[in-house]
């Protein structure tokens, strides 16, 4: 297994428990606190519970969608069990040492260069490879580049920053999405509900350098959504370190497999920010795997229709929210009305994605 990230620790445990001998390559030296708000839909939880993982969150209630300028909601949507706000790091946390417990072992530390015939190259010395590679090392690991090395990117016309606001009171248990033209701010709570989790999008022509590590000027950000209403404004300026990254649109990539390498999670098919689905294809694809790693080309065959059809939706919703004229007029006034009449209709149409269960 290359990666321990959440995909890669997933399917880890996933296969140690049914008997497997795993080995977990990670190229950092020790599994930091890092990464920040992550949402678990039920589509992901049942893996989750499945693996028998408990992961500390807070139950997501409602997605409430707001009008940026003005602050009025459009809609506020409940939402039913399985929904779940979770800190990266605890998820994390939680998979290595239910992974850790059933036998899995992780060489941290060691940054795979390459793939070759029954090694990995590694910046510490080769690695023997026996038995089948799992590639959970992102889009720019070594599984990647062996399996699908013609594979590029487009950037899509948009940044984002994260960021994580301390509160001085309990933030609703909902995710609040708050959308203006060309651009929109996703919000909600961590762990005691004082932490604020920040994501916002903003549509520009300069390309930004695609990854989690580049630092900006909060002011930057703060500029960004000056014409949102109030409330958000002042929260914007109690962020005191934001990090910047380049939305890239990967799709799905044109092989999954192969020799004995096969790609799980962002390896396979990152999937931008805007359906909140990355861990939880992620968490889909160990499992499913984990159940198929003899097959893996029938694997891929059953699991890309489902996957295609996430990154589709995912995009759809960047249009979505960042409506501009008579159309952002109109999908305005149908989601207050929906908002009065059947403020659940609009999700009934995510059923195929959250009503999916890989463990059965």
């Amino acid at each position: 297994m290359l990666g321990a990230g959440i995909a890669g620790l997933a399917c880890a445990l996933a296969l140690a428990r049914q008997g497997r001998p795993v080995r977990v390559v990670e190229q950092a030296a020790r599994l930091a606190e890092v990464g920040a708000g992550i949402q678990i839909a039920p589509n992901g939880a049942r893996v989750l519970d499945a693996l028998g993982v408990d992961v500390p969150h807070i139950a997501s209630e409602a997605l409430h969608l707001v009008d940026g300028p003005s602050g009025r909601t459009l809609l506020r949507a409940p939402l039913g069990p399985g929904f779940r706000l979770v800190h990266r790091a605890d998820l994390v946390g939680a998979l290595a040492a239910s992974a850790s417990a059933a036998g899995v072992r992780l060489a941290a530390g060691r940054r795979v260069l390459a793939i070759r015939p029954g090694a990995l190259v590694t910046d510490r010395g080769p690695i023997p490879a026996a038995g089948r590679i799992v590639g959970a090392d992102g889009v720019h690991g070594a599984a990647r580049a062996h399996v699908a090395p013609e594979h590029a990117p487009r950037f899509t016309g948009q940044v984002a920053w994260r960021a994580l606001v301390p509160l001085a009171m309990p933030w609703p248990h909902e995710a609040q999405v708050h959308v203006g033209r060309g651009r929109h701010i996703v919000l909600y709570p961590l762990r005691d509900g004082l932490t604020l989790n920040v994501v916002a999008v903003e549509e520009r022509a300069a390309w930004a350098a695609e990854g989690w590590s580049q630092r900006d000027d909060p002011a930057n950000l703060r500029h960004a959504f000056r014409s949102f209403a109030e409330p958000v404004r002042a929260l914007l300026q109690r962020v005191g370190t934001v990090y910047l990254w380049g939305l890239m649109d990967h799709g799905a990539t044109a092989r999954w497999h192969r020799d004995d390498v096969t790609l799980i999670g962002d390896a396979a098919h990152p999937t931008l920010p805007f359906l909140a689905q990355g861990a939880n294809l992620a968490l889909e694809d160990a499992w499913t795997l984990s159940r198929s790693l003899d097959d893996p080309e029938g694997w891929e065959r059953r699991r890309r229709p489902r996957v295609e059809r996430a990154l589709e939706a995912a995009a759809a919703n960047a249009r979505r929210y960042h409506l501009a004229g008579p159309r952002r007029l109109a999908a305005h006034a149908a989601l207050r009305l929906a908002n009065r009449t059947a403020p659940g209709l609009p999700l009934r149409g995510y059923r195929w994605l959250y009503d999916h269960d890989a463990t059965r």
